[in-house]
């Protein structure tokens, strides 16, 4: 359970701190707006992922309870698609970070955008698959996963809230871009790697 637990932690801080429409919404309205309209946003998307991740969980529950012969697959499924995603953001090509253009937000905002948001929903079944799917007591590993999402979420995105003004300038250098998303793809395909030792 060790190996599933560090895994879930791994994955849920690459999920949340790579640079994304939520994380750059975060620091434009800590920057414009002031630190309580941005933890009003951190909150909110991060309530919203814990939902999301929630939700894809007791669906995938219902399905695999109707089709127990699917659980394999799925993991197997999830894994290739995580580690495929690792390789996407080792090769991602350097992007400029921008600002300005973006709006104020707070709760509702926070929490919409991470609901709309395809990638969340498509990154949560691929971790729920992966971390819950087959454990031992599956209702208890998809509360401890949606827990470690939820915290991990609150600190990740709070702190492209607090530090985000140097963390985008920071990004804006290409090859610290770089780095850095090669580091975060390391740390998904360890996350993956480690589910199956």
């Amino acid at each position: 359970m060790n190996n599933v637990f560090f895994a879930m932690v791994a994955f849920a801080f690459v999920g949340a701190v790579t640079p994304g429409p939520v994380n750059l919404l975060a620091t434009s309205t800590a920057l414009n707006h002031g630190r309580r309209a941005a933890a009003s946003h951190v909150v909110g998307a991060s309530l919203a992922y814990a939902v999301i991740v929630y939700c894809s969980g007791s669906m995938m529950q219902t399905l695999l309870r109707q089709l127990p012969g699917l659980e394999t697959t799925m993991q197997i499924s999830g894994s290739v698609f995580l580690l495929y995603l690792a390789y996407k953001i080792y090769a991602a090509p350097v992007a400029s970070i921008r600002l300005s253009h973006l709006t104020k937000s707070g709760l509702w905002i926070g929490s919409l955008t991470q609901l709309l948001n395809p990638k969340a929903w498509i990154v949560a079944m691929s971790g729920v698959s992966l971390y819950v799917a087959g454990q031992e007591n599956e209702h208890w590993s998809l509360m401890v996963f949606t827990s470690v999402s939820l915290i991990v979420c609150l600190m990740s995105i709070g702190l492209w809230a607090a530090l985000g003004r140097g963390l985008a300038k920071y990004l804006e250098n290409s090859t610290q871009q770089r780095q850095f998303n090669q580091v975060m793809a390391g740390l998904l395909g360890a996350s993956v790697i480690m589910i199956w030792l």
